[in-house]
């Protein structure tokens, strides 16, 4: 994480009414079809060498990693007063009320948008020429459009209808109410993606002129639908030196002499525990820490014990260290998912590894695109299946990649969802 990096507060009013949140979670869940009521965002898997091949037999987007607070916008109407509301989300399952964001339906102006869900991170950008601070949330992923579930639609689909049906009228309606921006508790955007082969346009170009931390990449594969938890076709990359975990951490300080009492006054030990799932934790290993950095944990009167912590291994001196407090989530990285970090540390692919391969992924993707325009008779009959929804044509699921057609400069669709290359990038495919 860069060092100016600055982690926002999640803005709005905390909801502490737990019969307002029940409805509110169980309505969430209700639209995403799932049994409970916990938080539905997916959760990516560690970049491996096994991802390289990955990237090569299915069509990927590319996108930086913020340093942000994840969040899911939820927004409802309000059946007693027949408002519109607006949520914010966190993994904590925490619900946020917010203010001076109204929602349009994309075909009627003057007719709010009703129950939708979008994914997406909350983060500080901040000007480099004046240090203005604008908080801005980065939507890229929409699970459920105007009461219709959209999960199982691929992600070109949904990308297109974030932009197209939520975005797009946002700022339509923000440029014909100027006044409107005053309000506004953030600003909203549809996150920059790129095809998975112009990686090297996302590191050299796209992230160096950012206003806002990052610490990698975010690889999501195109055809597969939205899967809430732990998604295998979500490849988040960092340098291998730079992959973390989330523990809770534990203090253990040692007795006061003749006594049975334990000397807070001491340097304890840290003991990294990983989450077993429910509230259930077990030992992992040690965390390093120096006398001079619990000096200034002490003076900052911070609590410690029991709290998240995300830690890094420093293989120079093979110990683990503290880089944060994730004071954004509730429980530390599952067992399960620690060694898969664990194997991503110690089978790391370095950025070069990747650039190396990123022919391959342009030459199987076109191959595929080649494919899919050419398909076997019985292939075919399946993609002509087309069907019809809120008036714009659709390809059929068969299809597996960005819809053809041309973007607009900024190299949007500014069509229906299937009538135009949904991918951000002007550069050629």
């Amino acid at each position: 994480m860069p060092a100016d990096s600055i982690i926002p507060d999640i803005p709005g009013e905390l909801l502490t009414d737990p019969n307002i949140q029940h409805h509110l979670s169980s309505r969430v869940a209700s639209l995403c079809g799932l049994s409970s009521n916990k938080f539905p965002g997916s959760q990516p898997v560690s970049f491996t060498t096994a991802s390289l091949d990955l990237l090569e037999r299915e069509d990927f987007w590319v996108c930086e990693k913020s340093d942000g607070v994840r969040v899911l916008v939820f927004i409802v109407m309000n059946n007693m007063t027949n408002q519109q509301e607006v949520w914010l989300i966190d993994r904590k399952e925490r619900y946020f009320n917010v203010t001076g964001l109204y929602f349009t339906h994309w075909e009627h102006k003057n007719v709010p948008l009703k129950e939708t869900l979008i994914d997406g991170e909350l983060v500080l950008d901040i000007d480099p020429r004046t240090g203005h601070q604008t908080l801005r949330y980065y939507a890229f992923d929409c699970m459920v459009l105007n009461e219709e579930n959209i999960m199982e639609k691929p992600l070109d689909k949904r990308y297109a209808r974030l932009r197209n049906w939520v975005v797009t009228p946002l700022e339509a309606s923000l440029k014909a109410h100027p006044e409107m921006r005053q309000h506004l508790p953030f600003e909203v955007v549809a996150k920059r993606e790129e095809l998975s082969y112009h990686l090297r346009f996302v590191m050299k170009e796209h992230i160096p002129s950012l206003q806002h931390g990052h610490d990698g990449l975010i690889f999501t594969c195109v055809q597969t639908p939205y899967i809430p938890g732990t998604d295998e076709n979500i490849l988040k990359w960092k340098p291998p030196s730079e992959n973390t975990i989330d523990f809770k951490l534990e203090l253990r300080f040692p007795p006061l002499l003749n006594a049975d009492e334990p000397d807070y006054h001491a340097k304890p030990e840290f003991l990294l525990c990983a989450w077993q799932g429910r509230d259930d934790y077990e030992f992992f290993d040690f965390m390093y820490m120096s006398d001079e950095e619990w000096q200034k944990v002490k003076e900052t009167g911070e609590q410690l014990d029991d709290r998240i912590v995300e830690v890094f291994w420093d293989s120079r001196v093979q110990i683990w260290r503290m880089l944060r407090m994730r004071n954004d989530k509730p429980h530390g990285n599952h067992r399960s998912i620690v060694d898969k970090i664990l194997h991503s540390i110690s089978d790391g692919v370095e950025i070069e590894e990747i650039y190396a391969r990123a022919d391959n992924f342009k030459a199987a993707w076109k191959a595929r695109a080649r494919q899919r325009a050419h398909p076997p008779s019985n292939v075919q009959r399946q993609v002509s299946q087309q069907y019809t929804t809120g008036g714009h044509q659709e390809y059929s699921r068969n299809y597996s990649g960005p819809a053809p057609g041309g973007g607009h400069g900024d190299g949007y669709a500014h069509g229906g969802p299937g009538g135009g290359i949904a991918v951000v990038s002007g550069l050629k495919r």
